[in-house]
């Protein structure tokens, strides 16, 4: 009942979040409604699970569901929240808990009001929405009911407001002698009456304004214009710039009439010593020729592995292209791991294995770019849940140690497997010995 009251609270909270939007509020509609009223699945539900009144269909059918009729009223508080009251009522046999509160059908009506939340606005054709209220209900003027309904469902707009609904919602009781119910309805609702847009008049066009002649459209009007039929400067009293070369320096000021060049060189081009088609301003070696990305310098392989530099993740220590230009370290990594041991079923490192995961230390804090995938693995023999965890763990203590050793612990993963990746026959003891391993995989 709390989380009911909770998400019917929330629903009308949000009534002031949307309460600024453009898009219209629903008008006042009203409508008529057929539904289908099913206790048994509910009851079911609560006896068993979901899961087995699926598998075994103790779902209420159709033919077992109650038929009634329903009216409703709806009102838009904001483009995206509807009240909506509903009434209705169904002829059905009615009991709780073994106890019949009539022996043939009788009347049940129902009345409440809901909180609609709407996905979309009503000018979406289809608009989900969710629903929760409260609802009130009465058998045979007799026994009377409380509910907290919740569910969902969506409108099909059919233009001017009106609208049909389907909507499904579980009825949780919150009164004594109260079964819970499902409760399917299908409507169709239309707005009591319609607003009439009212159309803003046109405003007046503004005063035209006659402008003076420009007849080369150069900002220049013909009065003051020496060339009024070519376009040109005010500093020429509109006529074109002079520019022999076309270089957008004028002849007067361009040092190199008849060669296109720019203004920081008084017309003339920029100058470019080395011919590699970078000017010296811009080249980081005006004296040799390079490339552009590289500031007109020529590309480097300072530790000449025939990786360049700016490739070469080890520049100054001779490597292979496999290893992006650093030492081939795989072997030794694979040596080293294979005397890495834990103790039995634990994960605490035996005092042997130090030795060689300094070694891997050292390697790690030379080549500072090469990063370390650390795996654990087991046999087959016991849990496999357990296996896993424990092959992570172990992997996790040669991280940790690896941390402790100064090396950042972004250039690390550990990764466990458990018995997931075996490299030998596990029915025999040789292999399960061969899979119960660390694995060191070195990556750039």
């Amino acid at each position: 009942m709390k989380k009911t009251f909770v998400l019917f609270v929330a629903l009308c909270a949000l009534t002031a979040s949307f309460a600024q939007t453009t898009p219209p509020k629903k008008l006042p509609s009203i409508g008529i409604g057929f539904f289908l009223k099913d206790y048994i699945t509910p009851e079911q539900v609560s006896n068993t699970s979901v899961s087995k009144v699926l598998s075994n269909k103790t779902y209420g059918e159709a033919g077992n569901m109650a038929p009634g009729i329903q009216f409703s009223y709806f009102q838009g508080i904001t483009s995206h929240i509807d009240i909506m009251g509903q009434l209705g009522g169904c002829f059905t046999k009615y009991s709780y808990k073994g106890k019949k509160y009539s022996a043939n059908d009788g009347f049940l009506v129902e009345g409440g009001i809901h909180a609609n939340l709407k996905l979309l606005t009503d000018k979406a054709l289809i608009n989900p929405y969710l629903t929760a209220g409260l609802l009130g209900a009465a058998y045979n003027a007799e026994h009377f009911m409380a509910y907290a309904p919740v569910g969902g469902g969506f409108a099909v707009n059919l233009g001017d407001g009106t609208f049909i609904y389907l909507q499904s919602t579980l009825q949780y009781k919150i009164s004594n002698d109260t079964k819970e119910n499902l409760n399917y309805a299908i409507g169709l609702v239309s707005p009591i009456y319609r607003k009439k847009e009212i159309k803003k008049p046109t405003p007046p066009p503004p005063p035209v304004v006659v402008a003076e002649i420009d007849t080369d459209l150069d900002g220049i009007t013909d009065r003051k214009d020496k060339c009024p039929n070519e376009a040109g400067l005010a500093k020429y009293d509109g006529c074109p710039i002079p520019d022999t070369d076309k270089d957008g320096i004028n002849d007067e000021n361009d040092k190199c009439p008849n060669l296109a060049g720019v203004e920081k060189y008084n017309g003339c081009p920029i100058p470019d010593t080395d011919k590699d088609g970078i000017n010296d301003e811009e080249d980081k070696c005006p004296n040799e020729m390079g490339l552009a990305r590289l500031g007109g310098c020529p590309i480097v392989d300072t530790d000449k592995d025939g990786v360049y530099d700016e490739d070469d993740k080890c520049p100054t220590v001779a490597g292979v292209k496999e290893n992006a230009g650093c030492p081939e370290i795989q072997t030794k990594m694979n040596e080293l791991a294979k005397r890495i041991y834990f103790k039995s079923g634990a994960t605490t490192i035996e005092g042997v294995a130090l030795k060689p995961l300094d070694e891997v230390a050292a390697i790690l804090a030379k080549y500072p770019a090469t990063k370390l995938i650390i795996e654990g693995h087991t046999d087959n023999v016991g849990n496999a849940a357990n296996n896993k965890k424990l092959s992570q763990k172990r992997a996790d203590a040669i991280k940790a140690y690896f941390i402790k050793k100064g090396i950042i612990a972004d250039r690390l993963e550990a990764a466990g497997y458990g018995s997931e990746k075996p490299i030998a026959d596990n029915k025999k003891e040789a292999g399960r010995t061969q899979n119960r391993r660390v694995e060191l995989k070195a990556t750039y």
